[in-house]
């Protein structure tokens, strides 16, 4: 299967189509975190979110995709959380730039 295909809907039902439900938001230092861990082709759970936060009234957003796979939903959803703090407190603002 293509890259394309996949990315564009035409890959199998089971690749993103069984992405795992975002996880509940976490705010963290003005920043709002939100977990959404996939299932990847190897049947783990994908280190994923995203980082928001108003900057001058406007909504900002940093997505993030990390190699780090995990066993479980729930593993995966705590290592994006801990992995997004790790991000805001290394970067700050700057990941919005």
């Amino acid at each position: 299967m293509s890259f394309w295909k996949t990315l564009f809907g035409g890959g199998p039902a089971s690749s993103h189509a069984a992405a795992a439900p975002q996880g509940e938001p976490v705010e963290y230092n003005g920043y709002v975190i939100r977990p959404a861990p996939f299932r990847n082709d190897g049947g783990q759970y994908q280190t994923a979110g995203s980082i928001e936060k108003d900057v001058d009234g406007v909504r900002k957003e940093h997505r993030f995709i990390r190699a780090d796979s995990h066993a479980s939903l729930e593993e995966a959803t705590t290592f994006t959380v801990a992995k997004a703090r790790q991000i805001v407190d290394l970067q700050g603002d700057r990941i919005f730039d």
